[in-house]
């Protein structure tokens, strides 16, 4: 079955408490722009991130505020940042890399947060019967294009407010000349 791609660069996901921190108290977080999974939205609101090797400039905070804070990036970042964040899900913190985030008013030293997110399949119940992938965790999606391939270790990202689509970071996306609307198709 086919599935639309989505390419995801790196990103952040705060905390209320976090944002205020960062940005002053009663901050809100602005929306730019809906992205396609329900209620999410790419804020206008921009932090730094920093290691004590690097730093990188402009990192966008994802909306609405979360129960948890996250730093989602590529290996490509990992290794500018001289960092080596354990690939998760998303809200799978624990024992993650540290890093820390620097907004216009503070700064948050984080032990704990930074991870490469899992490749995954946001899907419906209703779509996990109807495609017949009960029982199925991770899949595997068929890539086409001139740099095509198969990718392994698709997580299923099961929810009632999910949009049918493939998320990959901006590293898978480039090693197979992927973008945003590009279709694959899961074997």
């Amino acid at each position: 079955m086919k599935v639309s791609i989505g390419v995801s660069n790196r990103h952040i996901h705060l905390t209320k408490e976090h944002l205020e921190v960062l940005f002053g108290e009663c901050y809100e977080l602005e929306k730019k722009s809906d992205l396609t999974q329900p209620g999410m939205y790419a804020s206008k609101s921009l932090v730094t991130i920093k290691t004590e090797k690097s730093e990188i400039e402009n990192v966008r905070i994802v909306g609405p505020v979360r129960p948890y804070t996250q730093v989602e990036i590529s290996k490509t970042d990992a290794y500018k940042l001289g960092i080596n964040p354990p690939i998760r899900d998303s809200g799978d913190i624990s024992g993650s890399s540290p890093i820390t985030i620097i907004g216009p008013v503070g700064t948050l030293n984080l032990e704990e947060g930074c991870i490469i997110p899992t490749r995954h399949i946001h899907i419906l119940p209703s779509q996990v019967s109807m495609y017949e992938l009960e029982g199925k965790e991770v899949v595997s999606v068929k890539l086409g294009g001139e740099k095509g391939g198969i990718i392994t270790n698709v997580h299923l990202k099961v929810s009632e407010d999910s949009f049918f689509e493939l998320h990959l970071d901006t590293d898978d996306a480039n090693a197979h000349l992927i973008k945003n609307g590009d279709i694959g198709e899961i074997i």
